[in-house]
């Protein structure tokens, strides 16, 4: 028998991989989760049962959080990575490491063929691909759903057909779930006009009195929260999750360009990435120069893209990381964030590297480190090039 290792979540998707290989192909199948942070144990636990259930050889849950974090969320917080200004790629982004460990999982037991769920219109066929070509090229890779062109309702035919019938109703709306966020698909996201109704979000609203927290930053990174420090930033993330997810905060829709050059709309519920992200930002703005900020804005786009799209390997994405990291020196010191039902704002930062340092001068009041003269000299050499322009080529050049 062949050996194949399937890329398994326990959804519609990867139920149907797990019975039509071994049933259909004859195939051993053995069945990968890579869990990126996301799961309880509980619902690990659950995923496992269902594995076992479907008849697959083996089964196996790799912890890939930390990985996670140090190679994709770290890099992220740094650039506050926000793709079109909405998404924390929070699916996107987790997908790299979990082929990576299943690319090398399959190499360990030495499988024949690799197999993920991914369907023919979407982004995860092309991560899956690339990762598994670039680190397993040896392995054959098997893609069933975008093959077979299947629907839903045909792979929950075939499933009950073979005498599997789990709550399918859940189906209903396509969610994964990581420590970065989780996102929803649902026949809503599929339309241009339509909203994820409030039922749909893992997360439902349960807390309605504003709470005031404050993060603590150290070089770009979160290691504290509301007064309790970690060392572990998996679990900083998960606190924070915790206490912002039940104001039923970070939920939003993303319309974006896909890879395969479709336009493609998903919901998403993301509390601790976007809060994170933007109590970050805001403390940069403290301590970075102009300079910095932009050409960190350009840096960041750039390196959220190609992430976003599974150029993880290229090797310019270490040159970006270098520059990212570096920037971080002094991103530190704590934000202070007000969350509300539906919403949170940042109130502002505490810093010793704060910029807005009063001895030389308060923006609209005073000035501390500089005279008048020098105002007016400034503004006229700073000008001079372009007075220069006018007075050669008139007026009518504007």
């Amino acid at each position: 028998m062949k050996k194949v290792v399937l890329a398994y979540s326990g959804g519609l998707d990867t139920s149907y991989c797990a019975i039509y290989l071994a049933r259909e192909l004859g195939m051993e199948v053995h069945a990968a989760l890579a869990d990126t942070g996301g799961f309880t144990p509980e619902e690990l636990e659950s995923i496992r049962e269902r594995a076992l259930a479907l008849g697959v050889t083996s089964y196996v849950a790799l912890d890939v959080a930390q990985d996670y974090y140090e190679h994709q969320i770290k890099y992220m917080i740094y650039g506050n990575v926000l793709k079109n200004s909405t998404y924390p790629i929070s699916v996107s982004s987790e997908r790299i490491s979990q082929a990576t460990a299943i690319a090398k999982y399959a190499q360990e037991i030495g499988a024949d063929y690799l197999c993920h769920g991914s369907t023919g219109a979407g982004n995860d066929q092309i991560r899956f691909d690339m990762v598994f070509n670039i680190i397993a090229p040896e392995i054959e890779v098997l893609a069933l759903i975008r093959e077979k062109r299947l629907s839903r309702e045909e792979e929950i035919a075939y499933l009950r057909a073979n005498g599997v019938d789990f709550d399918f109703e859940k189906a209903l709306y396509s969610i994964n779930q990581g420590v970065w966020g989780t996102s929803v698909g649902g026949k809503e996201t599929l339309t241009s006009h339509d909203t994820l109704p409030e039922e749909a979000y893992p997360t439902q609203l349960s807390e309605t009195a504003p709470r005031r927290i404050t993060l603590g930053f150290e070089r770009g990174e979160l290691t504290e929260v509301d007064g309790r420090k970690f060392d572990d930033r998996i679990e900083a993330i998960r606190s924070l999750h915790r206490i912002a997810a039940p104001y039923a905060i970070g939920r939003d829709m993303h319309v974006g360009d896909t890879i395969i050059g479709i336009k493609g709309r998903v919901g998403f519920e993301a509390a601790a990435p976007l809060i994170i992200i933007k109590a970050h930002h805001t403390l940069e703005k403290h301590v970075l120069t102009k300079w910095q900020l932009f050409w960190k804005d350009q840096i960041s786009a750039f390196y959220g893209n190609h992430l976003h799209e599974g150029q993880y390997y290229d090797p310019v994405m270490r040159d970006f990381e270098a520059m990212l990291e570096k920037s971080q020196r002094n991103v530190t010191g704590k934000v202070i964030v007000e969350l509300a039902p539906y919403r949170f704002f940042v109130v502002g930062v505490e810093t010793p590297h704060d910029l807005m340092n009063t001895n030389f001068g308060a923006y609209g009041e005073m000035m501390e480190d500089w005279t008048a003269e020098d105002v007016k000299g400034f503004g006229k050499i700073l000008g001079n090039q372009t007075k220069i322009y006018y007075k050669v080529n008139g007026p009518e050049n504007e």
